[in-house]
């Protein structure tokens, strides 16, 4: 018998898990990645007596290895927030879904969980983008505006490390990253106590800068997308800067095109005042994600007109 987490290598993927574990300690596989690979479950091979926890991947993209694993006779539990497409009606699985806006995996497991430790499940929320979820997370637990703050900075930071088209050019393997807040029972402890956080964000901040500089493809009141260039400095970035323009432009939509493998990565947000239609421009070009939030791996160069022209119609 043996144990696997199995987790998106983002800030909620991290943080959910490290949740799951400061309430229920155990020695396990860690099987993870950067932000796109999502395709987990494919890197074991179950057996018999395993019990396998997934956070923040998609069902729907690991349908497969998720059949595979239940008909080894493995037990396995899901957290997630993406659409998962059909979910199997087994004893053996343990799902806890959640597809509503302003939810992410840190506030699933937080939910689980009864609030124990929802320092943690605050960070993710902020590290994926939901401002206003975390900040009422934070509420219920006290936090005064200098701890949010910190809190704020640890789960923005932890995102930031998941973007790369591989490992090799993340600040931290994920695994590494998890590893280092295994020992630190709040996010603000981690802070105070580890130095990947300094360096995260003195290369965020650097990298945002740069991305900031580039002249808009699509620029308007209702809509906005950016290419970067090709390096890795602008892979790191891409998230960071998905969130942080949805985030000062409320009311506009956001495309991150960033090249990736002969292809690009596209990040899509909706606009914040109507978080709605970015997983149906994903899914039309082969994507996926939420209606808030969604991406698109490996698009073809000849294919970027007419995504933009499709994200623009979609948000005039």
């Amino acid at each position: 018998m043996g144990f696997y987490d199995i987790f998106n290598g983002d800030a909620d993927g991290l943080c959910a898990l490290q949740q799951l574990r400061l309430d229920a300690p155990r020695e396990a596989t860690l099987v993870t990645g950067a932000k796109r690979d999502i395709a987990l479950l494919d890197r074991i091979e179950p057996v018999s007596g395993d019990q396998i926890t997934v956070l923040d991947v998609s069902m729907r993209t690991n349908a497969g290895g998720l059949r595979r694993a239940l008909e080894a006779g493995a037990r396995v539990q899901w957290f997630d927030h993406h659409e998962a497409g059909d979910v199997p009606d087994h004893p053996a699985l343990a799902a806890h879904l959640d597809f509503t806006a302003g939810t992410c995996t840190s506030l699933i497991a937080d939910r689980y969980l009864a609030g124990r430790f929802r320092a943690w499940a605050v960070a993710g929320a902020f590290g994926d983008n939901l401002a206003e979820s975390a900040l009422a997370s934070a509420a219920t637990i006290g936090l005064d505006a200098r701890s949010i703050a910190l809190v704020k900075r640890v789960g923005e930071c932890l995102n930031y490390n998941a973007y790369g088209d591989r490992v090799e050019e993340l600040m931290f393997h994920p695994a590494e990253l998890y590893r280092r807040l295994r020992p630190f029972a709040s996010p603000i402890d981690f802070a105070g106590r580890d130095d990947a956080i300094l360096a995260l964000e003195r290369s965020r901040r650097e990298d945002l800068g740069r991305a900031l500089a580039i002249e808009y493809s699509v620029a308007s009141t209702s809509a906005a997308a950016v290419i970067l260039p090709d390096a890795p400095w602008s892979r790191r970035v891409s998230g960071t800067l998905a969130n942080h323009l949805a985030t000062e432009y409320p009311q506009r939509a956001t495309a991150v095109l960033t090249p990736s493998r002969g292809a690009y990565t596209v990040s899509l947000r909706a606009p914040r005042a109507r978080p709605d239609g970015a997983e149906r421009i994903a899914r039309d070009f082969g994507g996926g994600g939420r209606a808030a939030a969604a991406g698109i791996d490996g698009l073809p160069e000849s294919e970027v007109p007419r995504l933009l022209a499709a994200f623009r119609a979609a948000f005039t």
